[in-house]
């Protein structure tokens, strides 16, 4: 048993090691984790940035990744506290994201401003239970290379976004995207597909 299995399985030493790592009743680390833990355990590729006025609540039992030549920008808020935050290379963090793994973004993607990506949900089924002491669930979010994800959009957890596609400003994405798609609205609807044989951006009927 390794030594993350360990302490999860033990209530205690779960509890100690929470408390070690974060203050109690917070989501974000320690400053000793952010300044010692965290550039010990997870890398950036060469040429990778995150801007100065970013949120990075990263814990060192989950996985953490910046690719080559991406950037995080300012007022950005990663968490990986209930699944990996894996980040492509040549690929833009934008202003005001937020990234709550499991999270999966590929390459050279560009994302806007204030988008939501969560691969998190709580709980609420138990109606004698408040829904912050509910277990949560999570489900993979994965944007594939060289899509377009544009302002004030929300990815929702289990999503994949198909490589070379676009998803319209503000739209909120409860379905998978096909590659090379183009969706928008709330629910997001595919609006426009590439055809391979006319070589166009055409129209869904």
């Amino acid at each position: 048993m390794s030594l993350k299995e360990k302490i999860k399985s033990n209530k205690k030493l779960k509890q100690l090691t929470l408390w070690v790592l974060t203050p109690k009743n917070q989501a974000r680390p320690r400053l000793w984790v952010r300044l010692f833990l965290t550039p010990i355990i997870h890398k950036k590729g060469k040429g990778a940035k995150i801007c100065h006025r970013t949120r990075i609540d990263i814990m060192p039992w989950n996985k953490f990744y910046l690719g080559k030549n991406s950037t995080i920008e300012d007022f950005a808020t990663i968490n990986n506290g209930v699944g990996d935050i894996i980040i492509g290379d040549r690929t833009r963090i934008g202003l005001g994201n937020t990234l709550i793994g499991p999270v999966t973004i590929g390459n050279d993607i560009m994302l806007a401003q204030n988008i939501v990506m969560s691969g998190l949900n709580h709980g609420y089924e138990d109606i004698t239970m408040s829904i912050h002491n509910q277990k949560v669930t999570t489900a993979q979010i994965t944007i594939e290379d060289e899509a377009w994800i544009a302002a004030n959009a929300v990815i929702v957890a289990g999503v994949t976004v198909g490589k070379h596609s676009v998803v319209a400003a503000g739209s909120v994405v409860t379905k998978d995207v096909p590659p090379y798609s183009i969706v928008g609205g709330n629910p997001a609807k595919l609006l426009k597909q590439y055809n391979p044989e006319s070589k166009k951006w055409e129209r869904v009927k």
